[in-house]
C-alpha cells in the first residue's frame, strides 16, 4: 500500500504540467500576500520573506552540493561575510554609507574571493574531508567576527545599518525587502537555469557524479571547481547583505552552524541538484513551522511527522533531479530509470 502510494505521488510530481500549475500557483500566493489586508499581514509577509532569504542561500549551497558536488558545511561563513560587509559599508560602524546596489554587489564579490581563496588549497579533497575543513572554516569565522571587537564589536554586534534607498524607493517596511528578495530570486533562477544547460553546468555534473571519470575527459575540475565555490559564494554574501539591512543590526550568533545544516536540509529536502526545488524544501523547512506556530503545543511534532512521512514517500526529495535524455533513448524508459537509480 506504502509502496503504491508512493508510486502514485511520484508519478504526479514527474509530470510536466503539474509542475509547471504548480509553480505559477506558488508564485501567485507569493506575489498576492502583501496586496491584501488580513490579520497578521505583517508576521507573513516576514515569514514568507525570511523563507525566500533561505531560497536565496539554498541556490548558493546547491551550486556548491547539489551541482558540482562538493560537500559544504560551512555555508554560513559566506552569509555572515555579506552581511558584515554590508554593515561595514552602511552603517555609522565606520561612518560609511553607501548605496545599497553597490553594498550588495561588493558584499557579494567579497564572499566570491574568498571562497576561491579556501578552495584553493582544499582542491584535491573530497566528500567528508571537504565537510570537515568547510565546517572549521564556518566556525573560524564566528569565531572571528567575536573575538576581533576593534573591527566586528564582538558579541554586541552591529547596529543601526542603514536602509536600502534603490531608484528613489525607500525600503521604509518589509513589503519592499519582501518582493526585492522575490524578483532576486526570479533572477538567480534564471541565471542558474542557463548556466545548469551551458558546458559549465554539464561539467559540474560530471564532476558531481564521478570527478576522476571527468577529469580523464578532459575537464579542468580544478577551474570548475573554483568557479563553482565563487558562484555559490557570492550568491551567499548577497543573501546576507540583504538579511542586514532587512534586519537592521547584526550578531556573530546569526551564523552560527545551525544555519549551515538548515541551508543544506533545504537542498536535500527540495531534490538535491534541482533548483527550482529549494523553493519547496525552503518552504517547508523555514516557513512551516512559524505557520503552525498557532499549534504551539504540538507544531514541532506535527512538523517531524510530516517530514518522516515526505521522506518515506519521497525520499529523493520534492523534486529530485531529472535523469538527462540522450537521443534515442527517452529518460523515462524503465531501464534508464533503474540505472539512474542504481
Amino acid at each position: 500500500m506504502m509502496k503504491n502510494n508512493s508510486s502514485f505521488l511520484k508519478n504526479i510530481l514527474d509530470q510536466k504540467a503539474f509542475r509547471t500549475v504548480l509553480s505559477a500557483l506558488i508564485s501567485v500566493i507569493i506575489l498576492s500576500i502583501p496586496l491584501f489586508n488580513f490579520p497578521q499581514q505583517n508576521l507573513w509577509i516576514r515569514i514568507i520573506g525570511y523563507a525566500g532569504l533561505y531560497i536565496i542561500l539554498g541556490l548558493g549551497l546547491l551550486v556548491h552540493v547539489g551541482l558540482a558536488g562538493m560537500f559544504d558545511l560551512g555555508f554560513a561563513a559566506f552569509y555572515a561575510i555579506g552581511a558584515y560587509t554590508c554593515a561595514f559599508l552602511a552603517s555609522p560602524h565606520f561612518d560609511l554609507h553607501l548605496p545599497f546596489l553597490a553594498v550588495i554587489l561588493i558584499a557579494g564579490a567579497l564572499a566570491a574571493l574568498i571562497g576561491t581563496l579556501i578552495c584553493i588549497p582544499v582542491l584535491k579533497l573530497r566528500g567528508d574531508y571537504l565537510g570537515i575543513v568547510t565546517l572549521g572554516f564556518g566556525e573560524i569565522v564566528r569565531m572571528l567576527l567575536m573575538n576581533l571587537t576593534d573591527i566586528t564589536n564582538g558579541s554586541q554586534g552591529i547596529i543601526q545599518i542603514d536602509k536600502p534607498t534603490i531608484f528613489g524607493i525607500n525600503f521604509n517596511n518589509s513589503t519592499y525587502f519582501y518582493y526585492f528578495i522575490f524578483a532576486l530570486i526570479a533572477l538567480l533562477l534564471f541565471l542558474l537555469n542557463r548556466i545548469i544547460h551551458s558546458r559549465t553546468g554539464r561539467a559540474w555534473l560530471a564532476m558531481r557524479e564521478d570527478e576522476d571519470v571527468a577529469q580523464m575527459s578532459g575537464i579542468d575540475t580544478s577551474k570548475y571547481k573554483l568557479l563553482a565555490f565563487a558562484i555559490g559564494a557570492f550568491i551567499g554574501g548577497l543573501g546576507g547583505a540583504i538579511f542586514a539591512s532587512w534586519q537592521g543590526s547584526i550578531f556573530p550568533d546569526n551564523f552560527n552552524m545551525n544555519v549551515s545544516i538548515n541551508i543544506l536540509c533545504v537542498i536535500i529536502l527540495g531534490g538535491l541538484g534541482n533548483h527550482f526545488g529549494v523553493i519547496l524544501g525552503a518552504m517547508a523547512l523555514i516557513a512551516l513551522p512559524d505557520i503552525l506556530r498557532g499549534f504551539s503545543d504540538y507544531r514541532m511534532i506535527i512538523f517531524g511527522l510530516l517530514l518522516i512521512i515526505m521522506m518515506i514517500l519521497r525520499p529523493q526529495g520534492f523534486l529530485p533531479r531529472k535523469a538527462p535524455q540522450f537521443e534515442g533513448k527517452s529518460s523515462s524508459s524503465p531501464d534508464h530509470e533503474k540505472e539512474v537509480q542504481s
